[in-house]
């Protein structure tokens, strides 16, 4: 019989899902399938890719109950011999209260939905299928690995707003996001940087959400996220960082409200804005456009700039890693940001980068840059396993 962890990223209109075997302790889980659902609310499509058999098919129903109710009866009759015993979830925002990874409860998922509005894109939709399977699996357990949870390391001058300490005490502070994605970049470490693993190194997590983070010793130091996932880097449709006189003027001068705002800075800014063609960094690319080819270029500034801020906290750099979508393969992007990174020592192996490395830099580099696949789902599946295991391992789902 094999046991097997479930782990679940639910956006908007999108459920993101992977399977793992979990072996024995100190043994990593083992993938087992993937799949996505996209089109929920709507016309669903659903996809498991699996060694032993997967599913491409449109359903007939576009919500969550749905679509884990096909999921569950796949692993289910699929394979007699597999047993679910738990669930893991990315839950984006872990507030002051959630760093390490938990065992949800109703009240533990009422206080994670009462963070809604400081990642109001992300969160809402994270703890859906946390209520699904609740009601569908009651005894099935379910754990939380919080996005934000590798941050909590950070010091705490590093996490402080110049505002009022009743302000700083009730929460508004820096938080960090894609903290799964930095972890599971940091266990790797070892193996690409050898002794230089521990050392200073910064990861940009580059996507349709981007963000960037100075690791030493496998632990945050700083990111460019702050309290919201809207901070820092140019991203697909979000604006990254931005004066806050500029909303003060748009809410005296504009007529903007709170719905407005959110919906500039969620939706139509970033890549997007900047181009008015695309937030897709494949779609800039291709593109001849002016508009495109200048939302291409601040997309690379703003990463420049980032990482000397790094940098400086960190007090130097001993390896720049490049990961997620567009980090893993849009060759101009990791170019344009090598090239201005010539002040650290950093050269660029032209024939590496064009075929994604995973060194992309050449012998006389003063600092190595790697392009490193992330895999927040064995993250996932790894926290989930160890909150679990004690309570689990060798029980039948109930």
């Amino acid at each position: 019989m094999s046991e097997v962890i479930l782990t679940l990223n639910a956006g908007s209109t999108s459920l993101k899902f992977s399977l793992f075997a979990a072996g024995p302790d100190g043994v990593d889980p083992t993938a087992l399938a993937d799949g996505e659902a996209d089109g929920l609310g709507d016309a669903p499509h659903l996809k498991i890719s699996a060694a032993s058999g997967g599913i491409d098919t449109a359903l007939e129903s576009g919500n969550y109950e749905a679509v884990l109710a096909r999921v569950l009866d796949w692993i289910e009759t699929h394979d007699s011999g597999m047993t679910l015993i738990g669930a893991g979830h990315r839950i984006v925002h872990g507030g002051p209260e959630f760093a390490a990874p938990v065992r949800l409860s109703k009240a533990i998922t009422r206080k994670l939905a009462a963070l809604n509005p400081l990642a109001p894109l992300h969160q809402p939709h994270n703890l859906v299928p946390v209520r699904v399977l609740s009601a569908s699996h009651p005894h099935l357990p379910q754990v939380a690995c919080f996005d934000t949870g590798f941050h909590a390391s950070n010091a705490p001058l590093s996490t402080r707003y110049a505002i009022p300490r009743e302000m700083h005490d009730a929460g508004i502070r820096r938080y960090g996001f894609h903290g799964l994605s930095y972890e599971y970049i940091a266990s790797t470490l070892p193996e690409y940087l050898g002794a230089k693993a521990n050392g200073r190194v910064v990861v940009a997590h580059l996507g349709g959400g981007a963000s960037m983070c100075a690791i030493r010793e496998g632990r945050s130091v700083a990111s460019s996220m702050g309290f919201s996932a809207i901070d820092g880097l140019v991203m697909a449709t979000r604006s990254g960082a931005i004066d806050p006189g500029v909303l003060l003027y748009l809410m005296s001068e504009r007529g903007m409200d709170e719905t407005a705002l959110s919906d500039l800075l969620y939706r139509r800014s970033g890549l997007l804005g900047v181009s008015g063609i695309s937030g897709d960094m494949r779609t800039l690319l291709a593109s001849p456009s002016p508009e495109a080819r200048e939302a291409v270029d601040l997309f690379i500034y703003r990463i420049r700039r980032e990482l000397g801020s790094l940098v400086a906290a960190l007090g130097g750099l001993d390896a720049l890693i490049f990961t997620g979508g567009i980090g893993e393969h849009a060759a101009p992007v990791r170019e344009g940001v090598c090239a201005g990174a010539q002040w650290l020592g950093i050269r660029l192996d032209e024939t590496a980068n064009q075929t994604d490395g995973p060194r992309i830099s050449d012998g006389d580099s003063a600092v190595p840059v790697f392009v490193i696949p992330t895999n927040e789902d064995l993250m996932i599946a790894r926290h989930t396993l160890h909150v679990l295991r004690p309570a689990v391992v060798g029980r039948a789902r109930q």
